[in-house]
């Protein structure tokens, strides 16, 4: 039987230059205080010997861990992967996170954690002291759990803070949520519509209330009604249903509906389909997030596209630079964009059922 290749490890690479394990660990940090023959020595041996350094050789230098810690939010991650709906937030963070840490030769791992729990700030606790991460990024709602921001804060863990404008601690960063949902509706508005219903977040997400402020501006801004236009979900689809129900059963319901989910977009377009209502005939249907499934509705989901790899890849950035470039002072807006497929369309007549 063929013996297995022995690893390359850095006590390899150390012996074959001549060098300590913590020179060597120096030189695969990048740090500056080696001088440039020894970086070359130790270089060479490592070109020769095909060595890949691991997080602890990375870690022996003591200065930093090489890890981003990712929190994501337990009970909706669950959900999610156990409906298997098509979301794909996750994978687009970890699309984002993952391929930028590895151009700086970190890793990036994922947490999850349930922020309305009692226990949040011990569980929290648990994964820094086993990980000791360089950064921390918190997605909704940990990024406004006061809890969770000012543990990280207090013991002065660099931290990113998506989908929030909140004054405070931690890197803010938002996807622009107004101007999202203001450029949906002036999309729509474009188009003739006049009443134009929105399926909102929960109240316990700002990014909700930011929308809906985008969306009421571009109404008001064409002199357009929309008091009792607005609804709220939780951004999974039954809620989405109830939300669009109540809206549809308006005495003079929306020609036109934005929902701040795909899962709320579909379940409309359930609905509509249930009252023999045609998308966009007799109702136009605009939708964020633009996960892979809204491409393959009938007929495809006209939709924000939210640019979540994006925001990661720029927060991990931030994170590993955060020494020699402190948090801004204001937040970080990484836009979005419109992609307009087939379920907007012109307002037209129609009978309603």
């Amino acid at each position: 039987m063929a013996r297995r290749r022995q690893a390359v490890t850095i006590k390899h690479v150390a012996a074959d230059a001549g060098v300590s394990l913590q020179t060597v660990s120096r030189v695969i940090n990048d740090e500056p205080n080696v001088r440039a023959e020894m970086k070359a020595r130790v270089q060479e041996s490592i070109d020769r010997l095909g060595y890949h350094p691991s997080i602890a050789a990375q870690r022996m230098s003591g200065s930093r861990s090489y890890l981003i810690l990712a929190i994501n939010d337990r009970e909706r991650t669950i959900a999610d992967w156990k409906a298997r709906e098509g979301r794909d937030w996750v994978d687009q963070m970890l699309l984002g996170g993952m391929l930028t840490c590895a151009e700086r030769h970190y890793r990036m791992l994922i947490e999850l954690v349930d922020t309305h729990s009692d226990h949040v700030e011990r569980e929290l606790g648990a994964a820094i002291a086993a990980l000791q991460p360089d950064g921390v990024i918190l997605t909704p709602p940990h990024s406004e759990n006061a809890i969770i921001t000012g543990y990280l804060a207090g013991r002065k863990i660099p931290f990113a803070r998506i989908g929030s404008r909140q004054p405070g601690p931690g890197i803010a960063m938002t996807m622009g949520d107004s101007d999202n949902a203001r450029l949906a509706t002036e999309h729509l508005i474009g188009l003739g519509h006049r009443r134009i219903g929105f399926v909102a977040g929960p109240q316990d997400f700002s990014l909700a209330n930011r929308r809906i402020a985008g969306w009421r501006a571009a109404m008001a801004d064409a002199d357009l009604p929309c008091d009792d236009l607005c609804e709220r979900g939780d951004f999974g689809f039954e809620s989405g249903r109830a939300a669009a129900a109540k809206l549809l059963d308006l005495p003079d319901p929306p020609t036109a509906m934005i929902c701040s989910s795909d899962q709320m977009t579909l379940a409309a377009l359930d609905l509509a389909r249930s009252r023999e209502l045609a998308v966009p005939a007799d109702l136009s249907l605009v939708s964020f997030d633009n996960s892979p499934i809204v491409r393959f509705t009938d007929p495809p989901l006209t939709a924000v596209d939210q640019p979540i790899a994006a925001t990661i890849a720029r927060a991990v950035e931030m994170l590993i630079d955060f020494h020699e470039n402190p948090e801004p002072e204001e937040p970080v807006v990484i836009g979005g964009e419109l992609v307009i497929r087939g379920s907007t369309g012109a307002i037209r007549g129609r009978d309603r059922r």
